[in-house]
């Protein structure tokens, strides 16, 4: 696991700094803890974490501490950034929205932040979007890299499945909050985790592999349109 995380980071061993979005969740955790081990033994970019804090739970007045407490043991700087939520349908979606801002709020120039999504998290964005109807664009989930604010999001870890990262934790003794609104069935992403997957993978194994694989296509696709269109735009372009 570190050897394949350290070849996607070598595109990006120039940047000024590589920031971990760090929820103090199992996937962030054990992102956090791979790049400092790596730093230790690779001359690598400089490290920070970034922490948000939505303040939507009670129970979620301890995770700062927590994120501060995991960062101060290895060693990382970390920045606590406190965020309003906007009250609305979705809370799912007005979470993500002021996360994201305060992200490209916090981001830099040359700066890359590091996000810990997973392959099983790819698997459910393309059934998510899958049922609400997307087309190519959306049905390519969600991208590697892309620019963000000033600086690059990238998601190193989503060709690594929740089972090995889980593999990861318990063999280097981690600890992680658990956020128990991740039991709620009402959010959509959770009920497909706990209620639609289990039972896909019960029947096909390899289900979050086979659609990752879908996005992964998907988003081949959606490239080569964008290069046609590129080219028409061209062709069309007239004096």
């Amino acid at each position: 696991l570190p050897t394949r995380l350290l070849k996607h980071m070598l595109p990006w061993r120039n940047a000024a700094t590589w920031r971990i979005a760090f929820s103090g969740g199992l996937d962030s955790t054990v992102l956090l803890h791979l790049l400092a081990t790596l730093s230790q033994h690779h001359s690598l970019p400089a490290l920070s974490a970034i922490h948000v804090h939505h303040g939507l739970q009670a129970v979620a007045e301890a995770w700062p501490d927590h994120c501060r407490s995991v960062c101060a043991a290895l060693g990382v700087r970390l920045d606590v950034v406190s965020v309003q939520v906007r009250p609305g349908a979705s809370v799912e979606r007005a979470a993500r929205e002021a996360r994201y801002a305060a992200f490209v709020a916090a981001i830099h120039s040359n700066e890359v932040l590091l996000t810990a999504q997973h392959r099983d998290d790819q698997a459910e964005t393309l059934l998510f979007r899958l049922l609400r109807g997307a087309g190519v664009r959306g049905l390519a989930a969600m991208p590697r890299q892309r620019p963000l604010g000033r600086g690059h999001l990238l998601r190193p870890l989503l060709d690594v499945s929740r089972a090995e990262l889980e593999a990861y934790a318990t063999q280097q003794g981690l600890n992680w909050i658990e956020d128990p609104s991740n039991d709620d069935h009402r959010y959509a992403r959770n009920f497909l985790r706990q209620r639609v997957f289990p039972v896909l993978t019960e029947q096909w194994p390899q289900t979050s592999t086979t659609l990752a694989r879908s996005a992964a296509h998907l988003s081949e696709a959606q490239g080569l349109l964008d290069d046609l269109a590129r080219i028409d735009l061209h062709r069309a372009i007239t004096p």
